[in-house]
């Protein structure tokens, strides 16, 4: 009995072992390892299994093109953020939306919109949307919980929004177009955007308390002013970030070249920011009010340099932890299968309807969001769970060759929604480790609730007309 539920066995330790604090790619592998060598001593586990990892690691991670978009990506995002690009964009729509109710509020959803497209791991777009928004917003006296729970909201938009790490990482797992796959999730993710504005527009309209408007005085006075602005601090992030979604959408290029494309992008845009528009004489744009000291950004080619290797320092970083996690993951997916982990799965499945296995695995996801990373949830659910879903029929709700697109976009809005329930939401830990010590832990809770139950909403509207995801890849790539 116990040998016949040795995969079973291998989902509790790795619950237990990930609450330890350990790098999770030790975990993954670990676990993975030591159930191997159980198998061996009981019968159940060859030798001859293990020699496959090697080339599954080779084969399936070190030498898959589509993965190499994922470094491009992360030095993309990196790079509009410490090259003071990301701040500007915030200034520039503060004042640009200074009249509409939540004003801040909202530059502050519409820059997690605009920059999702270049972050995909949810601690350094929460961390930058914090750093750059928050301590402005409670400079402007808005509402602590309203300030949180918009800034965790949209710092997590990066993982659903095209071009996203995360969608790159399914896509690949599923055995799925990446181009499509991106295209499944503009709909969702520009919905749940959406949501988001009417939200902060309705309750700021009901209760202006909560976010005084922008001064009249602080901004550009005259109309050149004003255009100046828009076309230094909004223009050419938006342009860039177009450019790379636009070339993916429209076929001109994989995401392996727009994301190259990005990555040289923000590198010309750092250098023009840093060095080209301070030696011409442009001063930098800020919303600072009198008697307040400004925030000054070092310019010039030493500057510039400087920020090129921080930026690359940190890709490489987080790029060799993304890594390490997918080897762990192919170790632990390989023994999990060769212990007959699929065959376990399959005979639960086959005593429940299609339906209530769908909400049973979003249901694991969301709960499994309280604890882990989206990395971590999306290697280990992902190839257990996925085939089993696109075998299910779900009548004429979903046709049989989209259930996989479907199902992936369900899975992302699902851990955008994860990320912010707590106690354990990370987005939540993220934050409050960067925030102004008069934000309490109390105020992050109370700031998120509403926004959670937007994704619901969100999430309920994808699985009720999956056409919010279906339909623009049929139009598009059809």
């Amino acid at each position: 009995m116990f040998a016949e539920y040795l995969p079973i066995y291998m989902f509790v330790a790795l619950g237990i072992l990930l609450f330890t604090g350990f790098p999770v790619a030790f975990i993954l592998g670990g676990v993975g390892l030591g159930f191997a060598f159980i198998g061996m001593a009981m019968g159940e586990f060859q030798w001859i299994f293990l020699k496959l990892l090697p080339s599954r690691i080779f084969g399936g991670v070190m030498e898959n093109l589509i993965l190499t978009a994922i470094p491009m990506f992360i030095f993309m995002g990196t790079m509009l953020e410490r090259s003071g690009i990301a701040r500007d964009l915030l200034n520039c729509l503060q004042v640009v939306l200074r009249r509409v109710p939540g004003g801040l509020a909202l530059a502050v959803t519409l820059m997690g919109t605009i920059l999702a497209a270049t972050t995909g791991i949810i601690g350094a777009s929460v961390i930058m949307m914090s750093l750059l928004a928050l301590p402005v917003m409670i400079q402007r006296n808005y509402s602590h919980e309203l300030s949180t729970g918009t800034i965790a909201a949209s710092g997590t938009l990066g993982i659903l929004i095209p071009p996203s790490i995360m969608l790159v990482i399914m896509a690949d797992l599923l055995s799925r177009s990446v181009g499509n796959l991106f295209v499944a999730a503009v709909f969702p993710g520009l919905i749940l955007a959406g949501l988001y504005v009417a939200y902060i527009v309705i309750r700021c309209t009901i209760n202006p308390a909560l976010a005084p408007r922008l001064e009249a005085n602080i901004g550009p006075t005259t109309t050149v002013g004003y255009i100046g602005m828009i076309f230094r601090s909004f223009v050419p992030p938006v342009v860039l970030i177009g450019m790379v979604l636009g070339s993916i959408l429209g076929g001109l290029a994989t995401p392996t070249e727009a994301a190259g494309v990005g990555a040289m992008g923000a590198v010309l845009l750092g250098l023009i920011n840093l060095v080209v528009l301070p030696a011409l004489g442009v001063k930098e744009f800020t919303l600072n009010q009198p008697g307040e000291d400004a925030v000054k950004t070092e310019t010039g080619l030493g500057a510039f340099f400087a920020t090129l290797r921080e930026v690359v320092d940190r890709t490489m970083l987080t790029n060799a932890m993304i890594f390490g996690i997918f080897l762990g993951a192919t170790i632990f997916s390989v023994v999990f299968r060769f212990l007959g982990g699929d065959e376990i799965v399959q005979s639960w499945v086959g005593d429940v309807g299609a339906w209530r296995v769908l909400f049973t695995v979003l249901l694991i996801v969301f709960v499994l969001g309280f604890f882990f990373d989206w990395i971590e949830i999306t290697l280990i659910v992902l190839p257990v769970f996925a085939p089993i879903i696109a075998s299910l029929d779900f009548g004429d709700h979903v046709d049989k060759f989209e259930v996989t697109y479907w199902f992936a976009i369900l899975i992302a809005v699902n851990l955008q929604t994860s990320f912010l329930t707590p106690p354990f939401g990370f987005a939540l830990f993220y934050m409050k480790a960067v925030a102004p010590k008069e934000v309490k832990i109390q105020e992050i809770y109370r700031g998120i609730v509403p926004f959670v139950l937007l994704q619901l909403i969100g999430l309920a509207l994808v699985i009720a007309y999956p056409d919010i995801a279906l339909w623009l890849p049929r139009v598009l790539l059809n």
